[in-house]
């Protein structure tokens, strides 16, 4: 019963900051499910797989509700997301079914490196500035492949990613935003379909696992962060977000760093 609280905890924490900062959980969720599935006595060599698998599969029910939130303002480019979309769910599978085949050490190698430069990007606000217009039909395949493939191996959304390339693109922000909750649906959902098949078979799993989804964490970290991600999103008026944006990071640099001692 500790743990399914512990789960809860996470949740309404990562909902919050979803909610606060725009940021997807994630990123942030998968040191914290690390720690709590090491703390449980879990194969080693499932670790990463499950924790990645688990938040990443959190997502699909996240990006529901903020698609829909973005969509009834007008903010959606569905003209993108259609596509995109093909080029996502692409790279997404492949890049789901390929975490099955490295071990955990090179798996946290690259989460960590993402997470280094997602909150380096964070801790500088660096955005880029509008230069280019969006590229052609197979342009944006090629796009939405590399940005699946890695969203994959991070358990992200893509938001982190096809915000700045909209931006670039000459997109306005409000719509980049909109567009991006759009997009991490097929992302989450594909993504989360590739670690239910990679992880099927694998022996050492714990009880109530999916393949690599492990079942009441998701259960645990939906249910609560769904609850306060409009709490934080009320807060976000009233607070200094920049700043809390920057503590953020810093607290990225730590749990990445942290992971990555714990699982080598």
């Amino acid at each position: 019963m500790e743990w399914w609280l512990g789960y809860v905890l996470l949740g309404a924490f990562i909902g919050f900051l979803a909610g606060l900062l725009g940021i997807g959980g994630g990123v942030s969720m998968v040191p914290i499910l690390s720690f709590m599935f090491v703390a449980q006595g879990f194969s080693s060599a499932h670790i990463l797989h499950l924790a990645v698998g688990t938040a990443l599969s959190t997502v699909v029910f996240t990006s529901i509700s903020s698609m829909r939130a973005h969509h009834s303002l007008g903010a959606v480019r569905w003209d993108i997301f259609k596509t995109i979309t093909p080029g996502t769910v692409t790279g997404t599978i492949a890049g789901s079914l390929f975490a099955g085949t490295v071990s955990t050490r090179w798996l946290a190698l690259f989460f960590s490196g993402f997470v280094y430069l997602a909150a380096t990007q964070m801790l500088l606000n660096l955005k880029p500035k509008a230069a280019r217009t969006l590229p052609g039909r197979w342009g944006m395949f090629a796009v939405g492949t590399g940005f699946g493939a890695i969203s994959s191996l991070v358990a992200a959304g893509g938001a982190v990613m096809t915000i700045p390339f909209m931006t670039w693109c000459n997109v306005k922000l409000h719509d980049a935003i909109g567009t991006s909750s759009a997009i991490g649906l097929p992302i989450a959902i594909a993504g989360t379909a590739g670690y239910m098949a990679t992880g099927w078979n694998q022996p050492n799993l714990p009880p109530y696992s999916v393949g690599y989804i492990y079942l009441p964490a998701l259960a645990g970290v939906v249910v609560s962060s769904m609850l306060t991600a409009p709490l934080g999103a009320k807060v976000t008026h009233k607070l200094p977000v920049l700043t809390l944006r920057r503590i953020f990071a810093l607290l990225l640099y730590i749990l990445a760093s942290k992971m990555l001692s714990t699982v080598l």
